[in-house]
C-alpha cells in the first residue's frame, strides 16, 4: 500500500501545474473517473470508491478506485479495490454498486458486465468481501449472485445494486427500464446477501409523460432514502441526452414506492451525475455526484485525467417535499484569507462590483436583496478587461436561477462547451436570494437558498481569469458577501 500511495502523490505532483484540475474537489491521480459508488463510513473513517479507468482518461476497462478520509475533505489514495476478472462475470467491467457493513464484514455488491455492456443480460450483481480496512477484497466464489433479470420483464438496463437493512432482512433495488414503459427501480430480499428474491419493481417511471419532469427510459444508480415521515428515490436518468439526476419523494409502503412529487437534483444535468448518498454515525445524509468534464474527449485525454467528485452535501426534507441541500460544514476548514463587504447599494448603471479578492480556488458567500431588479447576481473566473467571465444570475423576472459560460473562455476551437445551465428559484416576498458559489478551476459549485444547485464546468483560456464581481440590472442591494480563499486538499511537500 505504501508503494501505491507513493506513486499515486508522484502523478499528482506532475499534473499539479494543470491550471484546470481542481484542488479541493476529489480527482483521481490521473486517467478516467465517473459514478462515486460503494461509500461507507467504517470504524470513523470514510471511503469513497469510484468508477475509474486507471490506463487512460476514457470511458473503459471499469474498475472501482479508492480513497479514504478522515473528515469528508482531505483524501488519501488507496490502491484499486475492485479489477475485471479474466473468464470471470466481470471481466468486461466491475460497474457501480454499494457497500455494506454484512455481519461485521465489509460488503460490495456490484455491476459485473461480460459480453456486449448494453445487453441487459450481461450486466450481473456480483459480490465481494473485504478485509477490516478495507484494502483487500476477495470475491465471492459463486458469483454472479444475481444472474440475470427477472424473468417475464423485458428490461433495457440492470444495473448498479443499491442494499439496506430493513426487520432483519436485505433489501435490494437495481436500476432498470422496462421497455416502452420507462425507467424502473427493482426490488429484491435476502437473508444473507447472497440468495435474493425477486418480489416486485419498487417504483417505475412514464418515459412518455411530459406533463412533469421527463424521467427517461433507464434509471441509474437508484437509492431509497427515509428522510424524516417520508421516503426519497433517487435516480439517474440515463438516455442518450439528457442525462441528469432526479428525485421522488413519497411514501414507502408494502414493498413499493409511491411517487408525490419529482425534482432535478442538480441543474448542472450531466455536471452533477449518478448521485450517491450514505447516512453517516451522526445520522446526516451525505450525498456525492460525479461531475463530467465540459470539454472534448480528445482535450480530456491531452490533459491525462477526466472527471472530477462534487463536494458533499448534506440533504434533509423540507416541508414542500423538495430536497434542501447544503454543501457539508467540514469544508469550512479549507478557508484562507478571507474578505467581508456589508450594505451596498448596487445602482442601476450597467458597472460591475469589482471585489479586491482573485483566485482560481475561492468559496463567494453573497446574501442579495433584489429589491426592482430584473437581474442580479456573481461574475467569477472574470479577466480584467471582462472578454472571459462566468454568470451566476438570477432573473428575477423568470424565477430562475443559472450559469451562463458563454463567455466563459475565448477558445475558438469548438472542444468546450459554452452554453447557458438554469433551473426554477421562486423567492417568496422580501425573501433574499443566498447565494453560495464554490470556484475551484475548472469547477463552478452553486448553491441557492439552501435547496437549488447548479454545477458547471468552464475552462477559461487566460491565466488572469480570476476575478469575482457583483451585478445587477436594475436597483438591489448587497447585504453582505464573503470571499474566502480555499487551500488543497493535497499536501504536495
Amino acid at each position: 500500500m505504501h508503494s501505491y500511495a507513493a506513486d499515486a502523490k508522484r502523478v499528482r505532483q506532475k499534473m499539479a501545474e494543470d491550471r484546470h484540475r481542481p484542488r479541493y474537489h476529489f480527482t483521481p491521480p490521473a486517467n478516467w473517473m465517473n459514478d462515486p459508488n460503494g461509500i461507507i463510513e467504517w470504524d470513523g473513517k470514510y471511503h469513497l470508491f469510484y468508477q475509474h479507468n486507471p490506463d487512460a482518461a476514457i470511458w473503459d476497462n471499469m474498475h472501482w478506485g479508492h480513497a479514504v478520509s478522515d473528515d469528508l475533505v482531505h483524501w488519501a489514495d488507496l490502491p484499486i479495490a475492485l479489477s475485471p476478472g479474466q473468464g470471470g462475470p466481470d471481466e468486461d467491467g466491475c460497474w457501480s454498486g454499494c457497500t455494506v457493513n454484512g455481519e461485521g464484514v465489509p460488503t460490495i455488491l456490484y455491476t459485473g458486465v461480460q459480453g456486449d455492456w448494453a445487453l441487459p443480460q450481461n450486466q450481473r450483481v456480483c459480490l465481494a468481501r473485504g478485509t477490516n480496512d478495507l484494502i483487500a477484497w476477495e470475491k465471492h466464489a459463486g458469483n454472479p449472485v444475481i444472474a440475470r433479470p427477472p424473468e417475464g420483464l423485458e428490461v433495457t438496463g440492470f444495473r448498479d445494486p443499491y442494499v439496506w437493512r430493513e426487520e432483519n432482512l436485505w433489501y435490494m433495488i437495481v436500476g432498470a427500464g422496462i421497455r416502452n414503459v420507462g425507467g424502473a427501480a427493482l426490488l429484491y430480499r435476502s437473508k444473507d446477501l447472497i440468495s435474493w428474491e425477486y418480489l416486485n419493481p419498487l417504483c417505475v417511471g412514464d418515459k412518455h409523460d411530459t406533463t412533469t419532469l421527463w424521467t427517461g427510459s433507464v434509471w441509474e444508480v437508484p437509492q431509497l432514502q427515509r428522510l424524516g415521515d417520508k421516503h426519497v428515490l433517487i435516480a439517474t436518468v440515463w438516455e442518450n441526452d439528457p442525462l441528469y439526476s432526479v428525485y421522488f419523494s413519497g411514501s414507502y409502503r408494502n414493498h413499493r414506492f409511491i411517487a408525490e412529487t419529482v425534482q432535478k437534483l442538480d441543474f448542472g444535468d450531466r455536471h452533477f451525475y449518478a448521485a450517491h448518498t450514505i447516512v453517516d454515525s451522526q445520522r446526516r445524509h451525505i450525498m456525492w455526484g460525479f461531475m463530467g468534464e465540459g470539454r472534448s474527449s480528445e482535450a480530456q485525454q491531452a490533459a491525462s485525467w477526466s472527471g472530477v467528485m462534487s463536494l458533499p452535501r448534506i440533504i434533509s426534507l423540507r416541508d414542500d417535499g423538495k430536497l434542501a441541500i447544503r454543501p457539508a460544514p467540514e469544508l469550512e476548514s479549507l478557508r484562507g484569507d478571507h474578505i467581508r463587504h456589508t450594505d451596498i447599494d448596487l445602482p442601476n448603471d450597467s458597472s460591475d462590483f469589482v471585489l479586491d479578492q482573485r483566485g482560481e480556488a475561492l468559496e463567494i458567500a453573497a446574501e442579495i436583496d433584489p429589491l426592482g431588479t430584473v437581474e442580479c447576481g456573481i461574475k467569477v473566473r472574470c479577466s480584467p478587461d471582462g472578454q472571459e467571465e462566468t454568470i451566476v444570475f438570477y432573473d428575477a423576472a423568470r424565477n430562475r436561477l443559472g450559469v451562463d459560460r458563454r463567455r466563459s473562455t475565448l477558445d475558438q476551437t469548438g472542444m468546450i462547451s459554452t452554453d447557458v445551465k438554469e433551473g426554477a428559484l421562486e423567492l417568496s416576498p422580501g425573501e433574499l436570494l443566498r447565494l453560495q458559489v464554490f470556484v475551484d478551476c475548472s469547477v463552478i459549485e452553486v448553491y441557492a437558498n439552501d435547496y437549488v444547485c447548479i454545477t458547471s464546468r468552464v475552462y477559461p483560456s487566460r491565466s488572469d481569469s480570476t476575478g469575482v464581481r457583483v451585478y445587477t440590472r436594475g436597483e438591489a442591494r448587497l447585504n453582505s458577501i464573503d470571499i474566502w480563499r480555499l487551500s488543497s486538499i493535497w499536501e504536495m511537500a
